[in-house]
């Protein structure tokens, strides 16, 4: 793809006084005038406002959507309740992750799944291929923005009340009302922080109205892809294309939880889904290598694709992910290694500019994670 595409608030990031950089084939918020480092704190310390309506928007349905479904993803989606959501992986024939995304069911037959900017082509055609037959609807006319951090409950009880009484990946229908009117919005208890917030699902037409009617308040900022990053990475969330892909399995990835134990070996509805037979062998004996968090030593970040070695030297993993955690306060990364050295405390090196980082296998997330369950 050539053409770089814009979001329904495109002009409000310019005239908000957005850097603009191009990311998934449309050009996003990198920063705003306040700077990644303040954007990062108040959106932990506040609320901040971010535009993901580059991310897919998806409705499919049919009778039988149910049990179609989960042949594509490792989980329970039988039991999953109305107006609840789920985390899930597209996984492929190699039990690799196409990609990551969140379901919600919105009828007996009916579900909304967001998924991730750059991979959304690639798993509408999976979608199509996969499940013949059923009602896919691509919702492009549909913006999505999330308002994160521990003001943002505050915010939407002022303006959807009942969005204030979701909890953690639920949601509902409501009705925003704007400078230019009432907008119909779906709303979730669901983001990409580590912190309380929702995201909300709006006609492109009405985006930039609900903006700034949340911008209108005082603790709400704008927020970049800066400051979305670094907050993902300081609560240990996965960034498909760098910590997981197509090469890599859920077991590899620690993700184990994202597949319903009634799918696993013994489960009442036990596989079934792509790639199942490799998962299962994984889970039994072991996968060659794993996702970990990264303790680094001094104040300097390492970035994404420094090699970890031992200290005689040997190469055994690789960064995907690091930068600087501000609410941290330290460099934070993950990456993988060999299994054999991803016991928590193993001692490694990483590879920067020719110098030997000493960095230690740690605990994720970096710092808590602060969802109202």
């Amino acid at each position: 793809m050539t053409q770089i595409l814009t979001t329904p608030l495109h002009d409000l990031h310019i005239e908000l006084g957005a850097k603009m950089v191009p990311f998934a084939g449309y050009a996003m918020p990198v920063q705003y005038p306040m700077g990644i480092l303040k954007e990062h704190l108040h959106t932990r310390e506040q609320a901040g406002l971010f535009d993901v309506s580059h991310m897919g928007q998806l409705r499919i349905k049919g009778k039988g959507i149910t049990e179609a479904l989960e042949k594509l993803v490792p989980v329970d989606l039988a039991s999953l309740p109305l107006l609840k959501q789920t985390y899930a992986v597209f996984t492929n024939n190699e039990a690799g992750i196409i990609d990551d995304l969140i379901i919600t069911r919105w009828a007996d037959d009916e579900f909304f799944l967001v998924v991730n900017a750059g991979c959304k082509l690639n798993d509408i055609d999976h979608l199509q291929k996969n499940l013949p037959g059923f009602d896919l609807e691509i919702m492009d006319q549909q913006a999505l923005l999330a308002l994160q951090g521990p003001q943002a409950r505050s915010v939407m009880d002022q303006l959807i009340p009942a969005a204030s009484a979701l909890r953690f990946m639920s949601g509902c229908f409501g009705t925003m009302i704007t400078d230019s009117g009432s907008v119909n919005c779906f709303v979730t208890c669901s983001g990409y922080t580590g912190e309380d917030g929702y995201e909300i699902s709006v006609p492109a037409q009405y985006a930039t109205a609900v903006a700034k009617k949340l911008l209108s308040f005082e603790e709400v900022q704008p927020i970049g892809l800066g400051a979305r990053d670094s907050l993902r990475l300081e609560v240990g969330l996965c960034l498909h294309g760098h910590d997981i892909d197509q090469q890599t399995t859920p077991i590899e990835a620690n993700l184990l939880w994202s597949i319903s134990k009634n799918r696993r070996i013994g489960g009442d509805r036990e596989g079934g889904f792509l790639g199942a037979d490799i998962i299962f062998k994984q889970i039994a004996s072991g996968a060659p290598r794993k996702r970990v968090g990264l303790k680094i030593e001094g104040r300097a970040p390492i970035r994404e694709g420094a090699e970890l070695a031992t200290e005689s030297g040997e190469i055994i993993g690789r960064v995907t992910s690091g930068g600087f955690g501000p609410s941290y306060n330290g460099p934070v990364a993950m990456g993988y290694v060999q299994t054999a050295f991803s016991p928590l405390g193993t001692k490694l090196f990483a590879l920067v500019r020719k110098k030997h980082i000493p960095v230690e296998i740690t605990k994720m997330p970096f710092i808590p994670q602060k969802y109202v369950r």
